[in-house]
C-alpha cells in the first residue's frame, strides 16, 4: 500500500498530533488504520493514509452503497429504502435557505449514481456533477444527462458559478481538503448556498461503539468532523456556517453496521435503541446544538 503522511493539520496549520483511537477496514481491506487528533485545535484525522492514487482500491467493493445501486444485502436494501424519504428532505431544505428561485443552478460534488442529482433536475434544478468512480458516473450520466465529471478540474467547471453547491458525505474523502475548500468558494455564487454533510464523531453513537463505528470508515475517510472543526475550517476559509441540521436516520444506519462490525452480525434491537438514544441526546437544545450521528452544514460567504 502506497501511503502519505499528514505533516500539517488542515484546520489550524500545526505539526503535533497524538493517537486518538485505530480503527478497522471492515468494508474492503480488513486492515486497521490510525486515527489521530490535532494538538493544536483537536481536528482528527487519518493519519497515515493511502495517496490520491492508492485510494481507489479502497472503494472496490459491492458494499460501498453510494457507488453501486445494485448491492441486494440486507443493509443496501434499507440504505435506498430511506434514500428516497431523505432526498425529499434535502431538496426542501435546499429550496428554504436558497436566495435564488430563478436560475437555480445546482452542483453536487461527488454525485456517486447520480440519485440526488437526478432528483434536483426534475424538481427544476440546472444540475451538474463529479464522480471519479467510473461505474458510479456512468450511472449518474444516464440519470442525469451530459454535465457530469470525473472531477471538478473538468474543462466545462472554468469560470462556472452556481447557486447551490452540495457535498453529501464527500468532504470527508478529499485529499486535498483546503483547495477543494477554495475551489468551491470561488465557483459558488456571491449569495450562493453551499450544503456540507459530514459524521460527527462526537455523537452519542460514535461514543458508544468507539473504534468500530462504521462512520470511521477508514481509510476512505480521511477526516473526522465536529461541529468546532467545521467552524473553524470554514472561518479559515472565508465561509460562515449558517445553520446546521440533523440527519437523524443515519444513527440508525451506522448503528446497525457498527454493531455487525462489534459483534459480527447487525444486532437490530441494539442498533435502534443506540440510534434512538444516540437522536435523543443529539436533540438538546436549540438547532445549533445538534449533536447527531451525522450533520448538514448550512454554508455562505463571509
Amino acid at each position: 500500500m502506497n501511503t502519505e503522511k499528514v505533516i500539517k493539520c488542515p484546520v489550524c496549520e500545526g505539526s503535533s498530533f497524538s493517537p486518538y483511537l485505530v480503527a478497522k477496514d471492515y468494508t474492503v481491506s480488513r486492515e486497521s488504520f490510525s486515527i489521530v487528533r490535532c494538538n493544536g485545535c483537536g481536528f482528527v484525522l487519518t493519519n497515515p493514509r493511502p495517496t490520491a492514487e492508492a485510494i481507489g482500491a479502497y472503494y472496490e467493493s459491492s458494499e460501498y452503497i453510494s457507488h453501486h445501486d445494485e448491492a441486494k444485502d440486507m443493509m443496501s436494501r434499507i440504505y435506498k429504502t430511506v434514500r428516497n424519504y431523505t432526498t425529499d428532505q434535502k431538496l426542501q431544505l435546499i429550496q428554504q435557505h436558497s436566495a435564488k428561485q430563478t436560475s437555480r443552478r445546482l452542483l453536487d460534488v461527488g454525485c456517486g449514481t447520480g440519485f440526488f442529482a437526478s432528483h434536483a433536475k426534475a424538481a427544476g434544478w440546472q444540475v451538474a456533477g463529479t464522480e471519479p468512480d467510473r461505474q458510479a458516473r456512468e450511472v449518474a450520466q444516464s440519470r442525469v444527462g451530459e454535465h457530469v465529471y470525473e472531477s471538478i478540474g473538468a474543462e466545462y467547471f472554468i469560470g462556472k458559478k452556481f447557486d447551490v453547491i452540495t457535498l453529501w458525505h464527500v468532504l470527508e474523502h478529499v485529499h486535498q481538503l483546503n483547495e477543494m475548500i477554495a475551489w468551491l468558494h470561488e465557483h459558488l455564487a456571491d449569495d450562493g448556498l453551499l450544503v456540507i454533510a459530514v459524521p460527527n464523531h462526537e455523537s452519542a453513537d460514535a461514543q458508544a461503539f468507539g473504534s468500530h463505528w462504521a462512520a470511521w470508515d477508514v481509510p476512505r475517510h480521511l477526516y473526522h468532523f465536529s461541529k468546532t472543526s467545521m467552524q473553524r475550517l470554514m472561518k479559515k476559509n472565508t465561509f460562515h456556517v449558517k445553520q446546521i441540521e440533523p440527519m437523524w436516520f443515519d444513527a440508525f444506519y451506522v448503528s446497525m453496521l457498527s454493531s455487525r462490525y462489534q459483534q459480527g452480525a447487525t444486532q437490530l434491537p441494539k442498533s435502534i435503541w443506540t440510534g434512538l438514544r444516540s437522536n435523543l441526546k443529539g436533540r438538546k437544545g436549540n438547532g445549533s446544538d445538534y449533536n447527531t450521528s451525522s450533520l448538514i452544514y448550512l454554508i455562505q460567504k463571509k
